[in-house]
């Protein structure tokens, strides 16, 4: 079962509706097809971040309206670390440091896989990054609504100061029945969906600092 929104830690949070690039949006459907799903909201998908007390993050996404005959789910997986996992139903995070031409990217599958990796430069991939620690990820899927909550520790983060303010991208990858790749973000600043551009990091998500009294 996932982990409920009361179940959070009480610290700040940030919700943000994510929207589809236009290239890869479903048509609209034909008028008998929309009359005979009245009844069902429309696709709406929401993104929420936190940092947490320990010096980690969460990440949850909250879709809906989308049955099981429309998505694709991946089957579930041994945790661990995968591969191409954007080819399938994923969602994603990216995380930088102001003025610093790198940063890192989050997948998240709901087959309970994930990926972490470094980038120098725009799409310049760095393999020296070995993540001290894994995400742990819970997935929970109930007719046309489903939530992905990952926890991220503080190890798997970049390394920077508490407190210190990153770029955020937050985005999603929902496989369609017939295959069809929907790309879902907070902002799509290209003609095509590149959740790598750096104009679409439009979000900040401020590391965790204690409080002081």
């Amino acid at each position: 079962m996932s982990q409920a929104p009361a179940e959070r830690p009480r610290v700040p949070t940030v919700t943000v509706g994510l929207r589809p690039h236009p290239s890869t949006a479903a048509p609209a459907a034909d008028p008998v097809q929309a009359a005979d799903r009245a009844d069902v909201p429309a696709t709406a998908l929401l993104a929420t971040m936190y940092a947490t007390p320990d010096g980690g993050a969460g990440f949850e996404f909250a879709l809906e309206g989308l049955t099981a005959a429309e998505l694709r789910i991946p089957a579930p997986a041994a945790p661990g670390p995968g591969e191409d996992l954007w080819r399938h139903t994923c969602f994603e995070v990216f995380l930088a440091l102001a003025g610093e031409p790198g940063y890192r990217e989050y997948n998240f599958s709901p087959s309970g896989e994930w990926a972490i990796y470094d980038f120098r430069a725009e799409r310049e991939r760095s393999d020296e990054l070995r993540p001290a620690a894994a995400p742990t990820i819970r997935f929970d899927r109930h007719d046309d609504r489903l939530m992905l909550v990952a926890q991220v520790p503080a190890a798997a983060l970049p390394a920077v100061p508490p407190g210190t303010e990153l770029e955020a991208g937050l985005s999603a990858v929902l496989e369609r029945s017939d295959g069809r790749l929907d790309c879902w973000a907070v902002h799509h600043p290209r003609a095509t969906p590149d959740f790598h551009a750096r104009a679409g990091f439009v979000l900040m998500f401020k590391t965790w600092q204690p409080p002081v009294d």
